[in-house]
């Protein structure tokens, strides 16, 4: 009994950092943050043959954005919302070669600053970003700029 113990810990110790995700297709879902992610950037559609995102991302401004999330509640159902800052920082990957990012689950995202709902504390004005260039956060950007986009919905 004790070494099937042992054997399931070992298991579970070899399990990738990706199974904390779940691929539906266009979406992936955090099973770890119980949230879903559209795999492609606003702008580009998914395209299920080649498992890939066609097309380039949008650069959207605050307002852009609002009317976005609206035209993707009405038809992918659900409540699409722009990321927190937070969330989207798990999606950066130290380790990835070039863009910051896990290119298997999210293909073709822009290596450059993308945009999150969180404000920044020093300057309310101004929003933070993540970019996939750098992997780290800026909160430097003001809501008029153009900014690439990523939605996650709740769970």
């Amino acid at each position: 009994m004790l070494r099937f113990v042992f054997a399931i810990i070992a298991i579970l110790a070899c399990q990738p950092a990706s199974a904390q995700y779940y691929t539906r297709g266009h979406i992936i879902d955090d099973l770890v943050q119980k949230i879903s992610w559209l795999r492609c950037s606003l702008g580009q559609r998914w395209q299920p043959d080649t498992l890939t995102c066609i097309g380039e991302a949008q650069r959207l401004n605050f307002d852009e954005i609002e009317q976005a999330i609206a035209q993707a509640n009405t038809q992918l159902g659900g409540s699409w919302r722009l990321p927190t800052k937070s969330e989207l920082q798990t999606l950066v990957c130290d380790t990835c070669y070039g863009t910051k990012i896990d290119s298997e689950l999210f293909p073709n995202t822009a290596a450059e600053p993308y945009w999150t709902s969180s404000k920044n504390w020093v300057a309310p004005r101004n929003r933070w970003s993540i970019s996939f260039m750098t992997g780290e956060s800026y909160g430097r950007f003001f809501p008029e700029q153009r900014l690439a986009v990523r939605l996650v919905s709740d769970r």
